[in-house]
């Protein structure tokens, strides 16, 4: 099938083999850090399914990038996969280097995913080298990242970072170093809506809750995840999926006039 103008009416006689979906993104090209799985994953297919090109960002697992890549790739969307520790500028150079390299000088989306928790430790058995590695693996990453890409971003540029529930309520048991370095991701989401606003650049994060991802089958307690689902107004977990839809929606046109968002994203049991 022949791919049609976006910008033009679709079947305006009726005929023909129907109605094609209007793309969110197309031809936007968008990196997205920590891209190879889970919600990184969701989001890295959402955003090419809405036309988007796809620089994916790991450090980990090459065989799970390679899979997400292959996933865009079989949908007919394009992607590749790039290696770096977002902890250091040079790679976080290097990541923005590729992107325009295959895809052109300009870098509409970013998305700053990449993160985690690490640990489960509470104040006594943490040290000043855990908690500075937990704050460089969320909040440093993101600062460097963006640092990066803005040289590259033009207006309607859109960045999105991830934060969490976290960040809002010092998080659960263990996650003090985690929630802080949320914490800062959403302030730094403040500041650079307004420092980048001149440059017609919008930036916001998510706070997700409760998403049923890896993150938690390592770190949380089974009966802890049924317990907060059960206390959820929704009463479930979240998914990937949903936080991609949302990433999406922000990092498009149509959230034209959100900066400066942290959007609470769980289902209801938190209220900002």
């Amino acid at each position: 099938m022949k791919e049609r103008d976006l910008n033009l009416p679709l079947n305006p006689a009726g005929e023909g083999e129907g109605l094609e979906i209007m793309k969110k993104l197309p031809n936007k090209v968008a990196i997205v850090s920590g891209g190879a799985r889970d919600i990184g994953r969701a989001i890295s297919i959402e955003l090419a399914k809405q036309g988007a090109k796809v620089v994916i960002n790991y450090f980990g697992s090459r065989e799970s990038a390679e899979e997400t890549v292959a996933q865009i790739i079989a949908d007919g969307g394009e992607a590749f996969a790039v290696k770096g520790d977002l902890t250091k500028a040079a790679d976080a150079q290097a990541l923005v280097e590729e992107a325009t390299r295959h895809f052109g000088d300009q870098i509409d989306i970013l998305v700053n995913n990449a993160g985690g928790i690490v640990a489960r430790k509470t104040l006594d058995e943490m040290d000043e080298a855990f908690f500075n590695q937990v704050l460089q693996l969320n909040a440093t990453s993101t600062f460097l990242l963006t640092k990066a890409v803005v040289k590259r971003m033009g207006r309607g540029g859109s960045i999105v970072n991830l934060a969490s529930q976290a960040g809002r309520d010092g998080g659960g048991p263990g996650a003090a170093a985690y929630a802080t370095a949320k914490g800062a991701v959403m302030t730094f989401t403040r500041a650079m809506a307004k420092e980048l606003g001149a440059k017609g650049i919008r930036v916001n994060a998510l706070c997700p809750g409760m998403i049923s991802t890896t993150f938690h089958d390592v770190f949380t307690q089974d009966q802890v995840r049924k317990n907060v689902a059960a206390g959820t107004p929704l009463g479930r977990e979240g998914t990937a999926s949903e936080i991609a839809t949302i990433v999406s929606f922000l990092a498009s046109e149509e959230a034209s006039f959100l900066t400066g968002v942290n959007m609470d994203t769980n289902g209801g049991l938190l209220f900002s």
